[in-house]
């Protein structure tokens, strides 16, 4: 059993309802306004985690920071302290023309590269980077109350720096129809760890799309985080 390192927090602190961000201030947005009797619990390397609750349902949410080592720091010890269901809300860019920026992604499965993070994992085969599939139809179905979603796979890059518009239009080209950088990470450390994660991402930009490139910030698209956050929340008190 792994004794995290870096979350300062007991197991009677952490719930098995985790929403995960890569924000500090979309933590702090959901706590603020989601949460009833809310406490922070980490602080620590800022990892924010707080934990309240939300219509009667103990919830946490909590900071994995961005790309996947940081990430899977973040995973491996949530599921530690106890964490059951694991699901990110976060951000993504789109890699289709239909996907416009605010437009709601419910991830299938993740791209990544062959090595990194999960390369130290699982050197010798390729991961199941997928979904819960319970848990993911409960959250489409909970997104398209709330906005306009689309379904399919995504591509966690590893470095943000390094894409492209030729980049882009070649994921574009394989079927991927966004891109972030932590769910793959997510997806195949929930099967080799043994919890149920999902993701919905809010779209912040669209790469393939001249006119539509710049990234929009938390405060930019604060109101679709807010339906997102409704859609994550209402689908966690919905799972049998």
């Amino acid at each position: 059993m792994i004794t995290p390192q870096h979350i300062k927090a007991s197991r009677k602190d952490v719930s098995k309802y985790v929403i995960v961000v890569g924000d500090p201030a979309r933590a702090i947005f959901i706590a603020n306004n989601f949460l009833e009797n809310y406490r922070l619990i980490n602080e620590a390397r800022g990892f924010l985690i707080y934990t309240g609750t939300y219509r009667n349902l103990e919830i946490s949410i909590a900071v994995h920071g961005i790309g996947a080592p940081s990430a899977a720091i973040v995973f491996e010890e949530l599921r530690a302290l106890g964490a059951k269901i694991i699901i990110r809300l976060g951000t993504c860019g789109g890699l289709i023309r239909e996907i416009d920026v605010g437009d709601f992604v419910v991830a299938t499965g993740a791209a990544c590269n062959f090595g990194g993070t999960l390369g130290q994992y699982f050197g010798w085969m390729v991961p199941p980077a997928s979904p819960d599939p319970v848990l993911t139809t409960i959250l489409i179905n909970e997104a398209k109350k709330r906005g306009r979603t689309f379904v399919g796979p995504v591509y966690s890059s590893d470095a943000f720096y390094a894409e492209s518009p030729n980049f882009a239009e070649k994921l574009s080209a394989t079927g991927l129809i966004a891109i972030e950088m932590e769910t793959a990470t997510l997806f195949s450390l929930s099967w080799y760890r043994g919890y149920k994660s999902a993701a919905l991402l809010v779209v912040s930009d669209n790469l393939v799309v001249p006119g539509k490139e710049r990234l929009r910030s938390h405060e930019e698209l604060e109101n679709r985080i807010k339906l997102a956050t409704e859609a994550v929340l209402e689908s966690l008190r919905r799972i049998p």
